[in-house]
């Protein structure tokens, strides 16, 4: 992104004079923000808003770009928090200067040499700035009071500051303390003004590059600070460095010269921090120096609509991730439930407990021993047929015992198939961040238990509906077939067999057939098909519960809008 338009550079007239040109403020300007009253209270309330969103931006799942894309929200909202809503607050507050740069730049030393006196550590040790301090002038207290940057900082009100500036020595910018790096990097978010402290043998580090990259993506004012330059490399040095500054689009910004005295201590001599001394004072006028914070919230403003409209793509690219996993899981629904009804074909429901009640059922004896005569006659009374449902009844428990647990055992391989689909190796990006939040169930037997029963609970009135169809042929003696096969069974009792024959027991749907006739059959295929709709829930139990991780806000399909809303807002704004 190229810089904002900054003060044109002018050659010096002798050593040690800054780059600077001259600018001024234009009250009536119609593309000064800082002009219209009322288009500031509407851009603050649009900041605000856009500030509340950011934060509330969340990133769910960990896929490519995730750890980029937090800490751009980070740093927007460091931006927007620490700079352009405290500026937008109180524009008549003092312009923020910060002092920054590497190790050893001698940052302390240059505050302290503005100030005329020792208002920040400064020494050979390493980290020589632990705390950040901020220096103004004590007239200017109650316009600084509210700045969210005084948290975190020590706070020097010094006669000898100008008014209208307030320079903040911030830690190194590679100081060895993790903290002091973070503190240094957000604080210059909350900068007006960079003042860029380097030295003849730092300059052509690397770190400062990238944050001065930084600096002009978000369109903020910088000036640099060359110190300890011994005189015979001057020129060299000046002019490389203003090819570096040209390159990497801070050829306006302006530049300081400070000589190379050798080893000391205390304050530089006035004549060496003179020119940046005038620079402030000229700054520090009302109509400079809001020129300066004009230019640098016109710049953060600009830079604020690329760098939102990164943050809406991750925000959209979690959406688009969401829904891939989406597809994957409903893929492996289907895989499960189709393995589900396979086993239920193949009679799991009828192994173990049901089998085994089946043939004491209709062992020499048993309720269901000749049921049917050697010539197809049914056999039994209504008193028979209350007999025979009472010591048939356990077969419904087994059912409904052994349902159970085929749906839970139903409900547990579809977690694992859905777990190892997002967490496959060839499996959507994203997946193990929903794997790892998703709880299991402690629900799933006491759901499987309920459709267990409600099954059963089914029999009755499928056997009631097929015992009501009316024969296709030979109606007069199929009818008494099923009168005769109600009072030997009762509802009950073929509710029981019904079920059992679904269940996978063949000779029970042979039985039913021939109690009933092909209707019975059918009952049974129903009955069926209802256990194997039951077994489908028992799997979308499974895929709802990973699917409460990815009903996650930040995970829809609309996530994004609502930044590029705000986004639209400020757009109409500036």
């Amino acid at each position: 992104m190229s810089a904002q338009p900054r003060t044109a550079p002018v050659q010096p007239a002798q050593y040690g004079q800054p780059l600077v040109g001259s600018s001024r403020h234009v009250a009536d300007d119609p593309r000064d923000i800082l002009a219209r009253p009322l288009a500031q209270t509407s851009l603050l309330d649009a900041v605000k808003d856009l500030r509340r969103d950011v934060e509330k931006t969340g990133f769910p799942l960990e896929i490519p770009g995730i750890k980029e894309a937090r800490a751009s929200r980070d740093r927007l909202v460091d931006q927007l928090g620490e700079h352009l809503v405290p500026r937008l607050t109180e524009l008549s507050a003092p312009a923020v200067v910060v002092v920054s740069g590497s190790t050893g730049a001698g940052k302390s030393t240059i505050v302290n040499s503005l100030v005329g006196a020792e208002v920040s550590t400064a020494g050979v040790l390493r980290p020589t700035t632990r705390r950040p301090v901020l220096v103004h002038h004590p007239l200017d207290t109650e316009l600084l009071s509210h700045h969210p940057v005084l948290e975190s900082v020590t706070v020097v009100a010094d006669e000898h500051m100008v008014r209208g500036i307030a320079l903040l020595d911030a830690p190194d910018l590679d100081s060895v303390l993790e903290s002091n790096r973070e503190s240094a990097h957000r604080l210059l978010e909350a900068a007006d003004l960079w003042l860029f402290v380097t030295t003849a043998a730092r300059y052509g580090d690397a770190l400062p590059w990238r944050v001065l990259q930084g600096a002009v993506e978000r369109g903020a004012s910088v000036a640099m600070v060359l110190n300890r330059v011994p005189p015979n490399s001057l020129p060299t040095v000046r002019g490389d460095l203003l090819g570096r500054l040209r390159e990497n689009g801070l050829q306006g910004s302006p530049l300081f010269v400070v000589p190379d005295l050798g080893p000391h201590e205390g304050l530089l001599p006035a004549s060496s921090v003179a020119p940046i001394q005038r620079w402030l004072a000229m700054l520090a006028g009302p109509d400079k120096a809001r020129t300066v914070i004009g230019r640098t919230l016109r710049g953060s403003l600009a830079a604020l609509r690329p760098w939102v409209d990164e943050l809406a793509e991750a925000v959209q690219g979690q959406a688009d991730a969401a829904a891939a996993i989406g597809a994957v899981l409903d893929d492996a629904v289907a895989v499960c439930v189709g393995q589900g009804a396979g086993g239920i074909a193949a009679g799991a429901v009828a192994d173990g407990a049901v089998r085994a009640r089946w043939s004491e059922l209709t062992a020499a004896r048993g309720p269901l021993d000749r049921v049917v005569a050697a010539k197809g006659r049914v056999r039994g009374s209504a008193r028979d047929g209350r007999s025979r449902s009472a010591r048939i009844a356990p077969l419904v428990d087994d059912l409904a015992h052994s349902a159970t647990a085929t749906l839970t055992a139903a409900g547990a391989q579809a977690e694992r198939s859905l777990r190892a689909a997002l967490v496959a190796p060839d499996g959507p990006a994203g997946g193990p961040s929903v794997e790892a939040s998703w709880a299991t169930g402690s629900s799933r037997r006491s759901a499987a238990d309920q459709a267990a029963r409600a099954w059963t609970a089914q029999g009755v009135r499928v056997v009631r509906a097929a015992l009501s169809v009316t024969p296709s042929s030979d109606a007069s003696r199929r009818a008494r077939r099923r009168r005769k096969a109600e009072r030997a069974l009762g509802d009950d009792g073929l509710a029981a067999i019904a079920l059992a024959a679904a269940a996978g027991v063949e000779e029970a749907r042979d039985l039913l057939v021939t109690l009933i006739d092909e209707s019975g059959g059918q009952a049974a295929d129903d009955l069926r098909a209802d256990l194997v709709a039951r077994v489908g829930a028992q799997v979308a139990l499974e895929r709802s519960a990973v699917g409460e991780v990815l009903a996650d806000p930040d995970l829809a399909d609309d996530a994004a809008s609502r930044l590029r809303l705000r986004l639209a807002v400020l757009k109409g704004l500036t």
